[in-house]
């Protein structure tokens, strides 16, 4: 029996209003955090940690860096109406009533806060709501409109899912925790100034001072050389925590030569397109070193 036209149109328009809510929260960014998050559990655990922990390191996360990229499309929703590349986010296209997206954004912090409380430990929770508190007030609010090194300091709030993996499992925050989150630390600016160089007109055009927009392409370029070279030797620095066998010694200095390569290439010659490729990479480089990681955790296992 077909379904009466209102009726029809009440389901698509509830299905339009999920989604909407759905890409508040940068999907693609979550994806990103959580892969990050699961290696330092590995190794923490010398294997697989308790099936418990893992579900609720993953689904808080998720929560979190969800409910923060949500709050931080509430705050920055006038500059991105100037933006080309986000002016058909939810907020800047109509799609959401803004005090309903800040809502939103905050029961999902506080989901994830009291879940990973009870689930895991109160450190974990404590360390995933600060990421938020952190990425929002200092990166969102004070850093991004104020300076060209905003996402040297801002990016901080990114590597601490490393910290939420590792606390989860072992109730404390060790030295190769560190060591992880510093890789991700450095990282995010060589990752980020890449994108922003792509579309540095609109940073302009928004009045957001990413560094691009404020320095040469050929002084991006070198930026982004030196922390890709930082990133790579911070990578190294893992088997001085703890012990790694020589897979993971071999595949991080591999790696990290193709990163550092990679990066060099694109100062050479700073285009868009380079910029761009250069940003797909140094996804893959992180995702590769971590799984690296996580490999290791079995072999020195056995």
């Amino acid at each position: 029996m077909l379904q009466p036209a209102s009726e029809r149109v009440s389901l698509l328009d509830r299905r339009a209003a999920l989604g909407a809510y759905v890409r508040l929260t940068k999907p693609r960014v979550i994806e990103l955090l959580l892969v990050t998050s699961v290696p330092p559990m590995l190794l923490a655990a010398h294997g697989f940690p308790a099936a418990r922990l893992l579900v609720a390191v993953l689904i808080a996360g998720a929560l979190a860096a969800g409910g923060a990229n949500t709050i931080n499309c509430w705050i920055e929703r006038d500059r991105d109406q100037l933006m080309h590349r986000t002016e058909r986010r939810p907020l800047p296209a109509g799609e959401v009533v803004p005090s309903r997206a800040l809502v939103f954004g905050i029961v999902l912090n506080v989901i994830a806060f009291v879940y990973l409380a009870l689930a895991a430990n109160l450190l974990a929770a404590c360390l995933t709501i600060a990421a938020t508190l952190f990425y929002v007030f200092v990166y969102t609010i004070w850093l991004k409109p104020r300076t060209e090194q905003n996402i040297v300091i801002g990016g901080a709030a990114g590597a601490v899912p490393v910290l939420v993996g590792w606390a989860a499992v072992r109730g404390d925050v060790a030295a190769p925790a560190w060591i992880l989150f510093a890789v991700v630390f450095f990282w995010t600016p060589a990752h980020f100034w890449a994108l922003a160089f792509k579309y540095r007109d609109d940073y302009a055009r928004a009045g957001i001072p990413m560094l691009p927009v404020h320095k040469t392409p050929q002084q991006t370029g070198r930026q982004i050389t030196a922390h890709a070279l930082v990133t790579a030797v911070v990578t190294l620095t893992l088997g001085l925590t703890v012990s790694v066998s020589i897979v993971y010694v071999v595949a991080a200095a591999v790696l990290g030569l193709v990163f550092v390569g990679q990066a060099v290439r694109l100062a050479q010659h700073v285009s868009p397109d380079a910029a761009i490729r250069f940003f797909g990479f140094s996804n893959i480089y992180l995702l590769l070193v971590f799984a690296a990681v996580a490999a290791d955790a079995f072999i020195n296992r056995h």
